[in-house]
């Protein structure tokens, strides 16, 4: 199902005492408009999954709920160095395990990326121009090369169907000014840094991360959406890790792969993907979990 239009989405569930007010590719947004946490906002975390700007037909069982856990677990390691936006996880039933109550924020509107490791957007632009993001890297790396120190790479926040633009730190600062681009910025590196030495420590590569940050009432900047999860990092097993290929991953890259050469798919026509295979849909789960099994120590 292509994101555009919007109404391609599935619909979102009506959860009483709650207005709907906004579905992305993968949560669902809601006011709260009674009881003890009205005035917040409910974020769900749906089992559908996007590839090359689709949301598919299928969706992986227990994702949303994966997505959730992990969030919430990668938010207790970071509280220490920002706050963020999880008020509650008491929710209402049909929703549970899969939702948080959280603070309305003003949120920046850029995608703090942080890159230890050059693949995806990053690697297309530095074949095509040897910078990412305006930073120009050394001559010879390879899909999977480490960098030489890990990388604020922003991207401008794109519409539904759209690609996220990678962008310019100076861009960044036209944006939201100097202050908060340097905080954006402080931030965003010292996450990663964070991240990426727990990952290590349990076998993993964090080669890459996206973080959203937005303002409270008071000014302090604040740590939303989700975080360090399968859909907005990448995760590789460090015993396999090869530069000059792709690397196994704990993403979507399983449905990706299926859906370039096994699905007989044609990206380039412009129609929908075909449903996902069974075993592509078991595989995506038991990635999913696997991550969520071996980053956290908890059994699913």
């Amino acid at each position: 199902m292509p994101l555009v239009p919007t109404p391609d989405i599935p619909a979102a569930p009506a959860i009483p005492g709650a207005t709907h007010l906004h579905s992305g590719k993968v949560r669902d947004l809601y006011s709260i408009d009674e009881g003890p946490h009205a005035g917040h906002l409910l974020m769900v975390a749906s089992d559908r999954i996007s590839a090359f700007d689709f949301v598919l037909e299928s969706t992986i069982p227990d994702k949303g709920e994966v997505l959730t856990r992990m969030s919430l677990w990668w938010f207790e390691q970071l509280a220490d160095l920002v706050p963020n936006h999880v008020v509650s996880t008491d929710v209402p039933e049909q929703v549970r395990g899969r939702a948080v109550v959280c603070r309305r924020l003003e949120m920046y509107p850029v995608e703090c990326v942080a890159r230890g490791y050059l693949t995806g957007s990053g690697l297309l632009d530095y074949r095509a121009t040897g910078e990412v993001c305006g930073i120009a890297l050394p001559a010879g790396l390879e899909d999977g090369s480490r960098l030489p120190e890990p990388l604020f790479t922003p991207a401008t926040k794109a519409a539904l169907g759209d690609h996220d633009e990678n962008v310019s730190y100076d861009a960044v600062v036209a944006t939201v000014g100097d202050e908060a681009a340097s905080r954006l910025r402080d931030l965003t590196l010292r996450i990663y840094a964070r991240a990426e030495g727990i990952a290590r420590e349990r076998g993993f590569i964090l080669a890459d991360t996206k973080l959203e940050f937005g303002r409270d009432d008071a000014g302090a900047t604040v740590l939303a959406d989700e975080v360090l999860t399968p859909d907005s990092s990448r995760f590789w097993p460090a015993d396999e890790w090869q530069p000059g290929r792709t690397q196994p991953g704990y993403d979507k890259q399983v449905v990706r792969d299926w859906l370039l050469h096994e699905s007989g798919w044609d990206r380039a026509s412009g129609s929908p993907p075909p449903p996902l295979a069974d075993e592509v849909v078991e595989r995506t789960r038991a990635r999913y979990v696997e991550a969520y099994e071996r980053l956290t120590g908890q059994r699913w």
